[in-house]
C-alpha cells in the first residue's frame, strides 16, 4: 500500500475511533422525562434501611474543598452518597448524569427537596433564601462571593410567611409540576426537612438533634477554602451553582434508596452506565465502608469490580481520594 493510502487509512481510522468515543459519551441521556426519572428511581431502589444518624441533613466533612481542588471536569457518570457535599463534587466533575445512593429514604426525600429548590431558584441568593426561609439583609448579585452571600443573611430572622410559601411551592413543583407519585410519608419527610433548615438557618449542622455537637455549620462548609485559600463549594460561584441547577432541570441527578453492601442498586447503576458505553468517572463513598459488615464489604468490593471505569476515574472518601484502580487493588 502506498504511503499516501496508508496515511489516508490512518486518518479514517482515527476519525472512526473519535466518532466512537463521542458516540459513547453521547449515549448517556441528554435529559430524562419525569416518567423516565421516576422509573429509574423505582427500578434502582432497594428497601430502605437504617443509619446511625437518621437526621443527617448536612455533611460534616471539611476536607471536601481540598479534594475538589484536585478534581477536573470529567463527564461520564457520578455516584455519591449523603447530602449536599455531592453538589460540590458534581459542580467540579460536571458529569453527564449523577446518582446519589443512600440507605435512608429520608436522604432521597432531601434530594427531592433540593431538586425543587434548584429548579425554583434563579440564582444563588434566591436558593439560599428559599432553603433557609430568610430574606437577605442587603443587596446581592450574580458576582457576589460566597462569603458575602452568607454574610447577607447574618441577623436575618426566619420568615414564617416565606417558609409557608416555600413549602407550598416545593409541594407543587414535585407533586403537580413533575407529577412524582410521592406518598404522604414522603411529603411529611420533605416538609420536616424544610422545617429543620427554616428553624436552624445557616448554622444547621450534622447531628442537629444533639445540641452539644461541634460539627461545622452549613455556612462554614459552603465558605470553607482549600490550601490555596479558594472556596470550592457548589455555592462558591454562579457558574458552579448553574452546573448543578442545569442537571436538576434535566432530571439528571437521580436520588436512589440503596445499600452499598447490597446487590441491586449499585449493580443496576453499573448496568445502566455500561449499556450506554460510558464510565463512572467519580465515585464518592464518604466513610460508608466502615459501617459495612465483612459480608457487606465483600459484596461492595465485588460491585466495584463491575463498575465501568477508566484510568482517570476517581474513588473519593471522606478525607481524600485515589484512583479507582488503586481502590480496587486494596478493597
Amino acid at each position: 500500500m502506498r504511503p499516501v493510502a496508508i496515511a489516508a487509512c490512518l486518518v479514517v481510522a482515527a476519525l472512526l475511533v473519535s466518532q466512537a468515543a463521542c458516540g459513547s459519551r453521547d449515549r448517556l441521556p441528554a435529559a430524562l422525562s419525569d416518567d423516565e426519572f421516576w422509573a429509574l428511581i423505582d427500578d434502582l431502589s432497594e428497601p430502605a434501611g437504617e443509619f446511625a444518624r437518621p437526621d443527617n441533613l448536612v455533611s460534616n466533612e471539611t476536607h471536601f474543598a481540598e479534594i475538589v481542588r484536585l478534581l477536573r471536569p470529567l463527564g461520564g457518570a457520578y455516584i455519591g452518597v449523603g447530602p449536599e457535599q455531592n453538589f460540590s463534587y458534581i459542580a467540579e466533575v460536571q458529569p453527564s448524569i449523577a446518582f446519589v445512593v443512600d440507605i435512608r429514604r429520608e436522604n432521597r426525600d432531601l434530594h427531592l427537596l433540593y431538586k425543587a429548590l434548584f429548579e425554583l431558584s434563579a440564582d444563588r441568593p434566591a436558593f439560599v433564601s428559599r432553603l433557609f426561609s430568610r430574606q437577605p439583609m442587603r443587596q446581592l448579585d450574580a458576582g457576589s462571593s460566597v462569603e458575602d452571600l452568607f454574610a447577607a443573611f447574618d441577623g436575618s430572622p426566619p420568615d414564617s410567611v416565606l417558609h409557608e410559601a416555600n413549602q407550598s411551592l416545593v409541594r407543587h413543583q414535585l407533586r403537580d409540576h413533575h407529577r412524582f407519585p410521592l406518598t404522604p410519608g414522603d411529603l411529611d419527610s420533605i416538609d420536616a426537612t424544610l422545617e429543620a433548615f427554616y428553624a436552624n438557618g445557616p448554622q444547621i449542622h450534622y447531628g442537629q438533634s444533639n445540641p452539644e455537637s461541634t460539627f461545622p455549620s452549613y455556612r462554614a462548609l459552603m465558605t470553607s477554602a482549600d490550601i490555596m485559600g479558594q472556596t470550592r463549594s457548589f455555592l462558591a460561584t454562579a457558574e458552579r451553582f448553574e452546573v448543578v441547577k442545569a442537571l436538576h432541570e434535566k432530571n439528571l441527578i437521580v436520588p436512589v434508596v440503596g445499600d452499598f453492601g447490597g446487590t441491586h442498586t449499585l449493580r443496576g447503576i453499573s448496568d445502566f452506565v455500561d449499556r450506554r458505553g460510558a464510565t463512572v468517572t467519580a465515585f464518592y463513598a464518604s466513610n460508608v465502608q466502615v459501617f459495612l459488615s465483612n459480608a457487606q464489604t465483600s459484596a461492595f468490593c465485588e460491585t466495584l469490580t463491575r463498575l465501568p471505569h477508566a484510568s482517570g476515574s476517581w474513588f473519593i472518601g471522606s478525607k481524600g481520594m485515589q484512583r479507582f484502580s488503586e481502590k480496587l487493588k486494596h478493597c
